[in-house]
């Protein structure tokens, strides 16, 4: 995968400077822009951390740009519904789009989507970057990632591992972990990781690769035990859970958010957007909240967070091959 920490690093100055010399006519007939309220597409449900962070975000634009920026969430479709509602936006910076893990993957594990997002989104800013962690049902006589599998080798096709749905980054996750370990795990899909965490706790599943955000609490309070976080890096809410990798070379994966505008947007919107975003993720309150939900914050510009769209996007296309797994159309 993408290196994080290339990513991670701030280059508001550097945006600053380029946004701070522009003086061409698209300039001018955006300078004050916003002049209305922008739309930010949430392609998901109300409630989570996806919807939980754009509203803080949002909330820091409306009062720094003087416009109301109104999260307005369509779920449905793998995200594919709130996707297809923003590419057929007008390209005027009016219209964004929370972007995600699931844009990447579904590049190449959904045949059927009516569009190429990366040919119709342009990337404007990094959100956040979010851990997936391995977590296990008490009962299972493991402790660590070298004893799952060496039980999952004792126990062909007797683990079943649940996750959010087939073709999330929570599904993918999982088959990484099975063609690297060499495993037979069976995948039981949820719609969402609710379900899926309360049938772990029950015993009904033995095993579940979940976002940190929804499971550390789970961790922390024992009534789950996570094995390892699946990006290189511990987790900041779980200190002392290792990487995956650590055990099996190779292994990283996590699940990231950023914004998107219709392909077309001027240049200079995207500028004003980009610097406002990354304000927005320096700001104390928004700073604290990403960290309590276990997320790192992803600064840069928006070359940078294009560059990374396109490295996960790949990244995820070889972890679909591998699996063989696609939507059936």
């Amino acid at each position: 995968m993408i290196s994080k920490r290339a990513f991670l690093g701030s280059t508001v100055g550097a945006a600053a400077a380029l946004f701070g010399v522009r003086a061409t006519p698209a300039f001018a007939e955006v300078s004050n822009y916003p002049a209305h309220p922008v739309r930010w597409i949430v392609p998901y449900a109300a409630g989570g951390a996806t919807d939980v962070l754009s509203r803080m975000v949002c909330q820091y634009l409306s009062e720094k740009l003087g416009q109301s920026f109104v999260v307005e969430n369509k779920p449905g479709a793998g995200s594919t519904i709130g996707t297809q509602a923003v590419i057929n936006s007008p390209a005027d910076g009016y219209t964004l789009l929370l972007t995600s893990t699931a844009n990447a993957i579904n590049a190449s594990f959904d045949k059927t989507l009516p569009f190429d997002f990366a040919k119709s989104i342009a990337p404007v800013a990094g959100l956040a970057r979010i851990p997936l962690v391995l977590v296990v049902n008490n009962d299972l006589p493991v402790k660590n990632v070298a004893e799952f599998i060496a039980y999952a080798k004792a126990n062909p096709g007797k683990i079943s591992v649940g996750s959010s749905g087939i073709g999330t980054s929570l599904h993918l996750s999982g088959e990484l972990f099975k063609s690297l370990a060499g495993v037979n795990l069976v995948h039981v899909p949820y719609r969402g990781s609710a379900p899926g965490l309360t049938d772990l706790m029950s015993g009904q599943i033995q095993a579940m690769f979940d976002n940190v955000t929804s499971s550390f609490e789970l961790v922390n309070a024992g009534k789950i035990r996570a094995l390892g976080v699946t990006m290189r890096e511990r987790s900041a809410v779980l200190p002392d859970v290792p990487p995956i990798g650590d055990t099996l070379a190779g292994y990283d994966t996590s699940s990231f958010y950023g914004v998107g505008a219709p392909h077309g947007t001027p240049a200079d919107v995207i500028d004003r957007l980009n610097l406002s975003i990354n304000a927005a993720l320096d700001d104390s309150t928004i700073k604290q909240r990403i960290a309590e939900l276990g997320a790192i914050p992803l600064h840069g510009d928006a070359a940078q967070f294009g560059a990374m769209m396109r490295a996960e996007t790949e990244s995820w296309r070889k972890i679909v091959e591998t699996s063989q797994v696609h939507k059936e159309g």
